[in-house]
């Protein structure tokens, strides 16, 4: 068959292959899901390059969580409809569900060019930039979310964080004022803001805000945490250690919570109490390296260097079991982004 007979062959079974296309969308629509898949695959049997049935094959995977069956018929979707928004929006999202940061974000950046402002497109382009480092393009993102949705505290949080993902504390301090703000008594926004004034440095103004959020009916166990992590920074060791008991018994598995509580009873010479409280930690989380290292120390002061021994060479080894212990934080730049 000669290439010009072949492309009217494939034209005649057009009509034929979009026929089935739509019977399969009323499969989905009436609960037949496996009618629906079969319908579309011999759709695209008849024509492969239908975008209705690539499109719509491929986002019946995607709605089931199954992104490696829905990436090539999006994907494609995308690349025969380079400038049709939903087609980026979608195989940009099958990509974010299989971890790779990089191709959803090139949908994603095509589809921004296509629909500049979209609030949902922005606030996840926000989160997937941060998946991959891209800090300055997470912050970026965020704040464009955020000017668009002022009433969504959830864009706050995002904005917050991705600012502090780029070390500008000046915006991460300015946006949570903005949250408080807007949201006056809530307990996240008062955390927030209190969490921002003692990291610039303005301990005493931070104070009462997270005094505040501990106190509310809505607590949980950050703003405890975080308060205790003050005060041994003032040294007030001691006192550190009823707010760590509280953060620790809202959530059993704050393992940051449990080390700070073992460094502190280390700097009181509480050597036996900083033992149980590792050991159980590790309890918790057998795969977390750091209570081995602090048990490491511990059992040194106590004088048991084959424990301290065994201690530090299984921390090392949970850590090189786990890159996200061992990744640093520094920002990268988006393989296209102007530099």
């Amino acid at each position: 068959m000669t290439v010009a007979a072949a492309a009217m062959f494939l034209l005649l079974q057009a009509p034929a292959a979009r026929t089935l296309s739509e019977r399969a969308i009323e499969a989905a629509q009436q609960d037949r899901p496996l009618e629906a898949e079969e319908l579309w695959k011999r759709s695209l049997q008849l024509a492969p390059d239908l975008f209705e049935a690539n499109f719509n094959l491929g986002f019946f995977y995607f709605s089931r969580q199954n992104a490696e069956q829905a990436i090539p018929y999006l994907n494609k979707a995308a690349e025969m409809r380079p400038k049709d928004f939903n087609a980026r929006y979608v195989a940009g999202a099958a990509f974010s569900l299989a971890g790779r940061v990089d191709d959803a974000l090139r949908h994603w950046r095509a589809a921004d060019t296509l629909r500049p402002g979209h609030g949902k497109l922005l606030q996840a382009m926000a989160v997937e930039y941060g998946k991959g480092r891209y800090y300055r393009d997470a912050a970026a993102s965020a704040q464009q979310a955020l000017a668009l949705a002022p009433d969504d505290p959830n864009l706050y949080l995002l904005a917050i964080k991705t600012s502090q993902d780029t070390q500008d504390r000046a915006a991460a301090l300015a946006i949570a004022k903005r949250m408080l703000d807007r949201f006056p008594g809530n307990a996240r926004a008062l955390f927030e803001f209190g969490f921002e004034l003692i990291r610039a440095g303005r301990t005493a103004e931070g104070i009462p805000f997270l005094k505040q959020s501990m106190a509310s009916k809505e607590a949980w166990e950050e703003p405890f945490f975080f308060f205790a992590e003050t005060l041994v920074n003032q040294g007030e060791n001691r006192e550190a250690m009823g707010p760590l008991r509280e953060a620790i018994a809202r959530r059993r598995d704050y393992i940051a919570a449990w080390t700070l509580l073992a460094r502190v009873q280390l700097r009181l010479g509480e050597l036996e109490a900083a033992k149980a409280t590792l050991l159980e930690a590790a309890s918790i989380n057998p795969k977390h390296p750091q209570p081995h290292v602090l048990l490491s120390q511990v059992y040194f002061r106590l004088g048991d260097e084959e424990a301290a021994a065994r201690e530090k060479a299984l921390s090392l080894r949970l850590r090189q079991e786990d890159p996200g212990a061992l990744e640093t934080l520094s920002s990268r730049v988006f393989p296209d982004s102007p530099r």
